[in-house]
Parts: C-alpha cells; sequence; structure tokens
C-alpha cells in the first residue's frame, strides 16, 4: 500500500467509526460499517473501501448492496462521521450547517420519519440543516423553506416559515 493511501485509510477508518455510531441509531442497530482494506474492484488500489455489517445476518456486505433507503442513510450517516471527524480536529469548533441534496424520494414513510428525527436532533443542538428535495411529504415537516421557481425569464426564491418553526 501506498503512503497516500495508508494515510487516506486511516482516516476513512475513522469516518467509518463516527458514522457507525450514526447509523447504528438510524437503522434501528441493524447495521455497521467497517474499513475494509482488500483491493477495490477495477483498481489496484487498497485500503479505501467500506463495508456493511448487517447483524440481522451477521455478514459482512459490500455496501453496493443496501436498497435505496439504506443507502441514503448509510451516506448520511457518513456525512455526519465525517463531520464529527474535523469537529474533532478543530478543537471541537462544530460545522454548524449541513446541506442534504436528494436521496428523499428512495425513503418509504417510516425511513423518511427516521431520517427526519435524526435532522431533527441536530437541529436541536443549534446545528442548520438545509435539505434540496422535491418530495411534496418533506413540506409539511420543514417550518423554514426557501422554494424556488423556475420561469422562462429566470428563477425567483419565496421564504415561508411557520409559527412552529
Amino acid at each position: 500500500m501506498r503512503l497516500e493511501s495508508y494515510v487516506l485509510a486511516a482516516r476513512l477508518e475513522q469516518v467509518a467509526a463516527a458514522a457507525t455510531r450514526r447509523l447504528l441509531k438510524m437503522s434501528g442497530g441493524r447495521y455497521t460499517l467497517v474499513h475494509s482494506d482488500g483491493l477495490v474492484s477495477g483498481t489496484k488500489r487498497s485500503g479505501l473501501s467500506l463495508h456493511v455489517v448487517d447483524a440481522w445476518t451477521g455478514r459482512e456486505r459490500d455496501t453496493a448492496t443496501l436498497s435505496g433507503g439504506e443507502s441514503f442513510f448509510a451516506s448520511l450517516a457518513l456525512a455526519l462521521g465525517l463531520a464529527d471527524v474535523v469537529t474533532d480536529e478543530a478543537g471541537g469548533m462544530p460545522l454548524d450547517t449541513l446541506f442534504i441534496d436528494e436521496g428523499f424520494g428512495t425513503l418509504d414513510e417510516n425511513a423518511l420519519e427516521e431520517v427526519m428525527d435524526v435532522l431533527d436532533s441536530l437541529r436541536e443542538r443549534d446545528r442548520a440543516v438545509g435539505i434540496v428535495s422535491h418530495v411534496p411529504d418533506l413540506r409539511t415537516r420543514i417550518p423554514a423553506q426557501l422554494l424556488v421557481r423556475k420561469h422562462r425569464t429566470g428563477s425567483t426564491v419565496h421564504h415561508t416559515a411557520r409559527a412552529d418553526g
């Protein structure tokens, strides 16, 4: 393994550990992420991949085998895990804003509820969470919104906010 890959692998291992703490909550204890030192398919590089361990089957498998909703959870957990690692290295200086673009359309009603609970918990800890989505059900859950509307002459932005937000 080249030195560059070794350093990146060490960082990926940290991010995977932080992401696993988040993913365990999101998946009801079912999934954990583990760093893999194996060769990445299609390349000669090793040490830069992740697998998921499924507690229901007790097996480790490629993250590509996750369903759309499960992949969304894993991606969100990785983003939050990366933010946790960066925050720890910055001496506790938090990353106060997180934007999430798409993926909500792959979630069923229960999974959407679980994701929104995670995002609400981040908001309760004074983090701003921006969501970019076309899913209508999210409009009822998010009190403050910027709605972008396309027109022939350009786009307009409208701000809406409910009293409870």
